[in-house]
């Protein structure tokens, strides 16, 4: 047996990834066990028909990402009117608005990825991979206090299209508790299906059929054309060195790894022995110099790789920097005693409400997250990707491997930077370096503002600054595994979220 150690979302989900253990699975195995039964049991969060990242680092060959992300629909009838689509105002995070309905839905890539990984990467079974979500939304799981959360706000504007969706989250008039039991109707059999047949099921068979039908009868421009010519595409990750540590995480035509690759190559210019108010004045700027190129030019790029190789090469000899004068994701960290790693991001968007009849599978709204997907429902070419900010990553250094991500919408690039910077050059704790106070400029708005955790050294500043009294999931929720020749096993979750961590020795 490969010992193996997992960080991910809930104690569910670390539960799969020890069972996965004990059937033989490898780090991948463990962590796309994790990440399934997050991806089906997170409602609100995450879900299945979303699209998601695989980072893979194996000993002795080069990193790669699996890109599953959530693509374009055009195959099929145009639905040029856009009737299938509800603008949705919440007074979550702030204020948000969002499209939802069946015109909002992109092409689904996770279920492709994990396939994609299982076959290339995988030691286990498929259907035990499987097992641990299908038995769990067979008989029930607690939800979770960040789900209800969230759903206090979308429960019925967006959750409640669907009757099926609806009964899954409501008693009667009312949103279930934290912690009440949720049983999806029809997804263990879905998922049994898929366990049974694989990941074309999902893409040509019965599911299809009814996702499509459904789609097309509700307004929606998702067509079988679409998830028939979908496939999940393997990618060189994007390679940074800091020090002595190599980082690979999300190529173009993703941004998140872009933007993370970039702050870790314009901080690390300068060296520092503390978060002072010097060290924090840089990362603010940092933050506005990338985040701020990200807006201007990488959200409506037609080449994101060309763009973003500038915005490095400028980072990299400090010209970035001149120029200054909860969307929900999951995330799944898995290394084994072999030194093969393993990072995977998801996101279904806000959730488009719509769950096609006898499937138990909610579709996202990738299509309508309008604050990352700044095209609108005219996206780009049928089939390109959508813009994503997810940045799985891995790191190397000698016999130190470690994995690590966030959720975070367009803080997992902060999140991840402000943890690395913690780990790699303050040589914080693995826990204390994922747990310790973040910073983040928010640039979404028309003037930016910054958003801190009390416990920092802030100085002054021309931005407006709100201040949370205590660490707060809106600064992400970093989960990292690591292994070590020489001291073996570690993994830290952030207590921003809830988490779920495990080990498993050999």
């Amino acid at each position: 047996m490969t010992g193996v150690a997992v960080a991910t979302t809930s104690a569910l989900a670390a539960d799969a990834a020890h069972e996965t253990a004990l059937n033989g699975g490898n780090a991948v195995d463990c962590a796309l066990a994790a990440s399934l039964l997050t991806m089906n049991t997170e409602p609100g969060v995450c879900a299945l028909a979303g699209g998601a990242y695989i980072s893979i680092w194996k000993p002795g060959s080069e990193p790669v990402t699996i890109d599953g992300n959530v693509a374009v629909p055009g195959y099929g009838p145009a639905d040029e009117d856009h009737s299938g689509v509800e603008s949705v105002t919440m007074e979550y995070g702030g204020g948000i608005t969002t499209l939802v309905g069946a015109g909002s839905v992109g092409v689904p890539g996770s279920l492709a990825a994990v396939e994609a990984a299982w076959r290339q990467y995988g030691n286990a079974q498929w259907q035990d991979i499987l097992a641990p979500s299908i038995r769990v939304t067979r008989d029930g799981f607690p939800l979770s206090a960040a789900c209800h959360y969230y759903l206090g706000y979308s429960g019925k504007p967006i959750y409640g299209r669907t009757d099926d969706g609806y009964q899954a989250l409501h008693d009667g008039d009312s949103l279930r508790e934290a912690g009440s039991t949720i049983v999806i109707p029809h997804l263990s059999n879905t998922l049994s299906l898929i366990a049974a047949e694989g990941a074309r099921a999902f893409y040509e068979g019965e599911l299809a059929t009814a996702i499509v039908r459904h789609c097309q009868d509700n307004g929606g421009r998702l067509a079988a054309e679409d998830l028939k010519r979908y496939h999940a595409i393997e990618r060189p990750a994007l390679q940074t060195d800091i020090g002595e540590w190599r980082i690979a995480t999300n190529p173009p035509p993703a941004v998140g790894g872009v933007v993370l690759s970039a702050m870790l190559s314009a901080f690390a210019r300068q060296t520092i022995a503390a978060w002072d108010v010097a060290a924090i004045s840089r990362l603010v700027d940092v933050q506005r110099a990338c985040l701020g190129f990200r807006k201007r030019h990488l959200d409506l790029a037609e080449d994101v790789g060309a763009l973003g190789a500038r915005m490095l090469a400028e980072a990299r000899n400090g010209q970035l920097l001149s120029q200054w004068t909860s969307s929900s994701t999951v995330h799944t960290s898995a290394v084994d005693d072999t030194g093969l790693a393993c990072a995977i991001t998801a996101s279904s968007g806000y959730g488009s409400g719509e769950m096609p009849s006898g499937t138990g599978l909610w579709l996202n709204n990738c299509l309508g997250e309008l604050e990352l997907n700044r095209r609108g429902l005219d996206a780009g070419p049928v089939g390109s990707r959508l813009p994503s900010n997810m940045a799985p990553s891995v790191a190397r250094r000698g016999g130190r491997v470690i994995a690590v991500g966030s959720p975070g919408a367009d803080r997992i690039t902060t999140a991840l930077h402000q943890f690395l910077v913690n780990l790699l050059q303050l040589d914080m704790p693995l826990a204390e370096a994922a747990a310790h106070p973040r910073v983040h400029v928010d640039t979404s708005g028309k003037d930016d503002r910054l958003m801190t955790e009390s416990g920092l050294p802030i100085p002054d500043s021309e931005l407006p600054i709100s201040t949370y009294a205590d660490i707060n999931m809106y600064f992400g929720g970093v989960g990292v595994a690591s292994f070590d020749e020489s001291s073996g096993f570690e993994t830290a979750a952030d207590p921003r979220r809830e988490g779920g961590t495990v080990v498993v020795e050999a």
